[in-house]
């Protein structure tokens, strides 16, 4: 049986404008999204690093790396999710990111579990 183990980590994202600590005239948008990760598969695994590639729609790219997630490396056995909020800046009022998180299993094998890219809107942006 050939199993892929990122196919056990299910990433859900809901994302928010934060417009009080955003300054359009200053080209300050900011962002908070809100990742919900689940293990929907049959291995415990702790979630390790994460990387996330930030572009606006000026097609700046900012990348970021670093170990585990709001200062926690959570471990996720069966049917566990794990919740947390964070945030971003862009110098446009759209951008996108996208990545992913590098998780080992409870054996001691190293996956990534992708991050699709989302969008970052603030709100009049799309018509």
């Amino acid at each position: 049986m050939d199993l892929n183990i990122s196919d056990g980590i299910q990433v859900d994202v809901d994302t928010l404008y934060v417009e009080s600590e955003s300054d359009p005239d200053n080209n300050r948008f900011v962002f908070a999204y809100t990742i919900t990760i689940r293990n929907i598969g049959e291995i415990p695994a702790k979630l390790m690093t994460r990387h996330w590639v930030i572009r606006d729609a000026n097609g700046k790219v900012q990348e970021v790396q670093g170990d585990g997630v709001v200062g926690e490396q959570p471990h996720l056995k069966p049917g566990e999710g794990f919740q947390y909020t964070s945030g971003t800046m862009l110098e446009t009022s759209m951008g996108t990111m996208g990545g992913s998180y590098c998780l080992v299993t409870d054996t001691g094998e190293e996956f990534k579990a992708p991050i699709a890219d989302f969008l970052l809107s603030a709100p009049r942006t799309l018509h």
